[in-house]
């Protein structure tokens, strides 16, 4: 398996989203293009509705990614740990797909003889240490959400910490939702530097409708076109489109 290109989209959100196009089926799409899509579903004090945490839950499954809802203190260490639990669960699935086309329908990692798929796990985490990862953050910015923000930046600065531990490099990019004249806003173009978040969460203002499917389409489109078949790209950044 050639080194390639991780990419993700995070989904920060509280709720239900109420405009626009399906979000579930909006990850469908971005699952064929190659991009997982994670969904953290943050909670306060208040309560979530049973509608919100199974388009959470529907949104990542769809979207061949992972789901949590977490209170806001317990925010940086799930993004960490949703985050690296994605890249493994992605690999993960390449290499089955590798060894069903090398030993037959049906075969893998779990069916190997366990010295056999000891050296594939290793091979696995090396390559979630190695390969180079697309972080594109996207985050609810609607009026349940001010009191959060906070809690987000903070999450996001540690994630960047956490992730420049890799050998791989690391490029992130941010865009909220809704805009303030259109579905979503970019606050941070492709950078390898997180950090640069600082400042950046000044910008953002908050109310309104919870376009999620919308968003969503919008984030795959910063993504550049590569084949739907892979779920890893060899492909470069190419120039970023305007919005």
């Amino acid at each position: 398996m050639g080194k390639g290109t991780l990419k993700q989209i995070l989904l920060l959100t509280d709720g239900c989203s109420n405009q626009g196009e399906d979000p579930i089926a909006i990850a469908a799409l971005a699952k064929e293009q190659g991009i997982t899509v994670n969904v953290i579903g943050v909670v306060d004090d208040d309560r979530i509705s049973e509608q919100g945490i199974e388009e959470i839950k529907n949104i990542a499954l769809s979207g061949g990614g992972i789901s949590q809802v977490v209170y806001t203190k317990q925010l940086a260490k799930t993004v960490q740990m949703v985050t690296r639990q994605a890249m493994t669960q992605t690999i993960h699935g390449v290499v089955n797909r590798e060894l069903t086309q090398i030993l037959g329908q049906d075969q893998e990692i779990e069916d190997l003889p366990p010295e056999k798929r000891g050296q594939v796990m290793e091979v696995v985490d090396e390559l979630g240490e190695t390969m180079d990862l697309d972080l594109l953050i996207l985050v609810d910015t609607s009026a349940s959400m001010k009191n959060k923000l906070g809690m987000v930046q903070e999450a996001l600065t540690d994630l960047s910490i956490s992730l420049n531990s890799r050998i791989g490099s690391n490029k992130f990019s941010l865009y909220s939702f809704p805009g303030k004249r259109k579905n979503v806003d970019k606050l941070l173009s492709w950078t390898p530097k997180i950090e640069s978040l600082t400042g950046v969460f000044h910008k953002l203002s908050s109310g309104g409708i919870t376009p999620t499917g919308p968003a969503l389409q919008e984030a795959i489109e910063m993504f550049p076109r590569k084949s739907r078949r892979s779920l890893i790209s060899d492909d470069e950044y190419q120039e970023e489109s305007g919005m």
